[in-house]
């Protein structure tokens, strides 16, 4: 998140409040990136995941204003629609040897590992407020803020299914399943090969039964204070296993995150656990498909949305950084986007395209995917 400014949207957008960040220059500015040769437009490669078409679209237009106001820099943008999972999409990239220069990085520790990212230069670090970092280096600018993850599900499943009322706490969320279960229907989808979004239910499980009780817990276990094996861990553990084992599809190994909103709209399952950018490739998909949300509540009746950014985000390639200007072209590329009648045009497309697709105004409380690039 990025520091020092904030700002809150519109009623029409969503009312959350948003902190970002304006990191100095402007729009013209356009020093430093020039080729050593006069008149050569130095360039850099662009990928990332593409399957929101809205927040493709914004960062797209991003793109084509960066390049209006910084002419001796082009930006190829790699990213395209794909059957493919993200992942895999960067995988064969990687093995065409077309891994881009920046890329959106969900999977930070897999490519740096590989020694295909590089930590991200200091100076772009000090812009930040408090990035995720993994063991203590900092990889990412971060992309995306989003709200909290939920059910999404299929209001006509759980009209057939005879459920009228959301759940309380989550022995009712259980009993839903059940129902969606006698009714014939999959109660849940989850899109397993995308590794990250294996993350969604693990993290929904340890946030209710440990990390919301002691959020302290993982400096316990480093000290050797507590275990993997108490009983805290354990339920949380045995309600993953027992909701994989009863209510999620059973092809949820092979099944990737993009093709996840076409089991709703087929009614090849009822619900998917995920995020609200899932709204608009749902709408995509099929614009008059009837679906709500609901974060879901543990045993309890409490509703638990506590943890800290992700490690993910715009990453630098490696073999980039071996080209001072491609890299110096990249900062200003992400220094551009941050400022703040850039993040306003982002926030707008993504607005006015949820706009042309419902043909109305944005349902309150309903909010898009928050793109901070």
């Amino acid at each position: 998140m990025l520091k020092k400014a904030k700002f809150t949207l519109s009623a029409l957008v969503l009312t959350t409040t948003m902190f970002l960040g304006a990191c100095g220059g402007s729009n013209s500015d356009t020093n430093g990136t020039r080729s050593d040769h006069e008149g050569e437009k130095v360039s850099f490669t662009i990928g990332y995941a593409s399957g929101d078409p809205a927040a493709k679209k914004a960062i797209a237009d991003t793109i084509q204003r960066f390049m209006k106001a910084n002419p001796d820099i082009k930006v190829k943008d790699y990213s395209e629609n794909s059957s493919s999972s993200y992942l895999d999409w960067l995988k064969t990239k990687d093995a065409v040897g077309e891994f881009p220069d920046l890329v959106e990085m969900r999977d930070t520790e897999v490519f740096a590992d590989a020694g295909k990212i590089v930590e991200l230069p200091s100076d772009l670090v000090q812009l930040l407020d408090s990035p995720p970092a993994v063991e203590g280096k900092v990889w990412n600018a971060p992309l995306s803020m989003n709200a909290p993850q939920g059910i999404i599900y299929s209001k006509k499943a759980y009209a057939d299914a005879g459920i009228t009322e959301l759940p309380k706490t989550y022995d009712e969320f259980i009993a839903i399943q059940e129902k969606l279960k006698a009714s014939g229907m999959t109660p849940l989808v989850v899109g397993g090969k995308d590794i990250f979004h294996m993350g969604f239910w693990v993290n929904k499980f340890l946030i209710d039964d440990v990390y919301s009780k002691d959020p302290n817990w993982n400096s316990k276990k480093t000290a050797k204070k507590v275990s993997f094996t108490d009983e805290n861990v354990v339920q949380a553990m045995t309600d993953y296993k027992e909701l994989f084992k009863n209510y999620v599809d059973k092809g949820w190994l092979s099944t990737p995150d993009n093709q996840t909103a076409s089991f709703l709209i087929t009614s090849k399952a009822a619900q998917l656990y995920s995020g609200t950018w899932m709204f608009s490739q749902i709408e995509e998909a099929d614009p008059n498909f009837e679906y709500g949300f609901y974060a879901v509540p543990d045993r309890k009746g409490k509703v638990n949305i506590i943890g800290l950014p992700s490690p993910a985000g715009w990453s630098l390639s490696a073999e980039v950084t071996k080209d001072p200007e491609k890299t110096e072209a990249i900062k200003k590329f992400i220094r551009f986007s941050s400022i703040r009648s850039n993040i306003r045009s982002i926030l707008r497309a993504l607005t006015e395209f949820r706009l042309r697709k419902r043909k109305s105004s944005i349902r309150p409380g309903k909010p898009c995917r928050w793109l901070l690039i």
